[in-house]
């Protein structure tokens, strides 16, 4: 069996489009949709972290799934370049899932 042909995709960004710089990513999770927000991370104090969010998005589970892969093809991509990417233990994700 073989795959169905790809179909030309054409890209254009609507009035609304913007990009931003984010450096903190929540997500919340539940039975029909995962939910992401984006925001910046400011550090005021040893002990004190402002996150100013200003953009949250709602992606199904299947296309949750699907930025899930092209993250990981592309971070081992980034890491055979450029080295391990580490991450500070400090900041291990926890918290509930909504």
């Amino acid at each position: 069996m073989s795959l169905p042909a790809q179909p030309n995709v054409k890209l254009t960004n609507g009035p609304d489009y913007r990009e931003s710089y984010a450096n903190s990513v929540q997500m919340r999770v539940n039975v029909w949709d995962f939910f992401l927000v984006f925001g910046t991370l400011q550090q005021q104090t040893e002990t004190q972290v402002e996150i100013r969010n200003f953009q949250g998005i709602y992606l199904s589970p299947q296309q949750a799934k699907a930025l899930l892969g092209l993250l990981q093809q592309n971070i081992i991509g980034y890491e055979s370049a450029f080295g391990e990417i580490k991450l500070d233990p400090r900041l291990t994700p926890t918290g509930p899932v909504h």
